[in-house]
């Protein structure tokens, strides 16, 4: 994987900050994506445990359809606090949605579990975290470099209920033919219960998760955060069910996925810089193909952040990247 993949940053205008903390009791992070004013947010959240802040926000029934950024936050519910400095940021640089006095930054975020992975359960994100990572994405130029591994809300994280490293991964696609201008983009934070699927198949060793995995110290640790995003128009509603289309990568990457112990949450913004095209078969095929495009983006950013993880050792142990038996796939 790796730069060859692409990055969220591909899809002009959005940018992307990452802050992390390692030693002294830490091993978190937290990634802010900034999309240009005016973009239009969905979210859908599948995992049984999650951590998530103004994600009400996103409804398709709710008054505004726009977001100013977006969390992704290490520290699980306590790190939620980082939305705040996000927060403090946008109000800063005038960006929200105007009201008597001032404006009020629409900033949905979600976390992950990497609590005390680092050895103290109090080294966690917050307001001051969430503020810098803000300021560096604000800070960053058009179609940045984006950090992959243990970086940001990647820096803590782990897969297969704390057996190995997790961490950040992003990759961008292109839609065809008369879209072919239409950029698909996604960045993950895995930090997943599951394993990433070993081969296309049965013949290549696709099996189920071990009926063990979760019954030791890292049941309940888990979680997969993504962002997706799109150079289209997008309704609220058409947004939203692109980050459900999007479910089904995070399904054809981690095995098993969804589950009670995980708070897997998928972010899309759509930055409406241009409309699709649907003069070949029309609007729903249209929609179809990016949909289809944001599942395998979101397919492809798992992979490389799971590939991008590097090893770390912890108070508890050390943290070794997947190395999977038989074919891993990207």
């Amino acid at each position: 994987m790796g730069s060859e993949w692409g990055s969220l940053t591909d899809v002009p205008g959005i940018k992307v900050g990452q802050v992390e903390r390692i030693g002294d009791g830490w091993l978190s992070g937290v990634t802010v994506v900034l999309p240009p004013p005016g973009t239009i947010g969905g979210v859908d959240v599948r995992g049984g445990g999650p951590g998530t802040h103004e994600t009400d926000a996103l409804s398709p029934t709710t008054l505004v359809p726009t977001v100013d950024a977006v969390v992704l936050t290490g520290g699980s519910a306590y790190g939620l606090a980082a939305a705040g400095g996000t927060q403090r940021w946008c109000e800063e640089q005038g960006r929200g949605f105007p009201v008597p006095g001032g404006v009020v930054p629409i900033v949905p975020a979600a976390a992950i579990f990497d609590l005390g992975r680092g050895g103290d359960f109090a080294a966690r994100p917050g307001d001051a975290m969430g503020y810098a990572a803000a300021a560096a994405a604000g800070g960053s130029g058009d179609g940045a470099a984006v950090g992959r591994g243990n970086v940001g809300a990647g820096t803590g994280a782990a897969i297969g209920a704390g057996a190995f490293k997790g961490g950040v991964g992003t990759a961008s696609l292109r839609l065809s033919g008369p879209n072919s201008s239409v950029v698909v983009a996604a960045l993950a934070v895995v930090n997943a219960a599951g394993l990433p699927w070993a081969g296309p198949g049965p013949a290549a060793g696709r099996t189920a998760a071990p009926r063990d995995m979760f019954g030791g110290a890292g049941e309940g640790l888990n979680t997969t955060l993504a962002v997706v995003a799109v150079n289209a128009v997008l309704t609220p509603a058409e947004a939203t069910r692109t980050a459900t289309a999007a479910h089904a990568g995070m399904a054809r990457a981690l095995n098993p996925v969804h589950t009670l112990a995980d708070g897997d949450t998928i972010f899309v913004l759509a930055t409406g810089a241009m409309a699709l095209d649907a003069s070949a078969h029309g609007p729903v095929a249209a929609m179809i193909e990016l949909q289809s495009a944001a599942a395998e983006v979101l397919r492809l950013a798992i992979a490389d952040g799971v590939a991008s993880a590097t090893a770390v050792d912890t108070p508890s142990g050390r943290l070794e990247p997947f190395a999977p038996q038989g074919t891993f796939e990207p």
